[in-house]
């Protein structure tokens, strides 16, 4: 299964949500539908995590990594990870959904606990290495 996340920063921050039917956090992003590529499904989901009223430059998303892993809802099923970053500054209003509880912009002094494990074990440590947050 293929599955996206999109990174967006602000004051070395990253933005990150937590779905009502999940104990911890997660990027902004999920599952490459049927017929999608990688940028197209990262761009949906970043419309429907964020919202209607959330403003951003499709044109402004880049690839910057690829890893797999186990999906983290279940345990087993082998997933393939694109990770996106926006090279702009999100505008507009978050708005929270049927899908999305809250939002938070993340830096390390939260703790690792309310991380996802594709945050714990990969992106955190991205963002820390590239300096991307505190």
């Amino acid at each position: 299964m293929n599955v996206v996340g999109t990174m967006f920063f602000k004051d070395q921050k990253l933005l990150i949500d937590k779905p009502r039917k999940r104990s911890t956090y997660q990027m902004i992003g999920g599952r490459v539908e049927e017929g999608e590529t990688p940028i197209e499904a990262a761009i949906r989901e970043c419309h429907e995590e964020l919202g209607d009223e959330a403003i951003f430059d499709s044109s402004l998303i880049e690839l910057v990594m690829e890893f797999d892993e186990i999906a983290t809802s279940d345990g087993k099923t082998p997933i393939h990870f694109y990770v996106f970053k926006y090279n702009g500054l999100l505008a507009g209003k978050l708005t929270i959904s049927e899908e999305i509880e809250k939002f938070m912009w993340y830096d390390s002094s939260k703790g690792e606990e309310i991380l996802s494990n594709t945050l714990k074990n990969e992106v955190v440590p991205y963002c820390l290495k590239k300096k991307l947050i505190k």
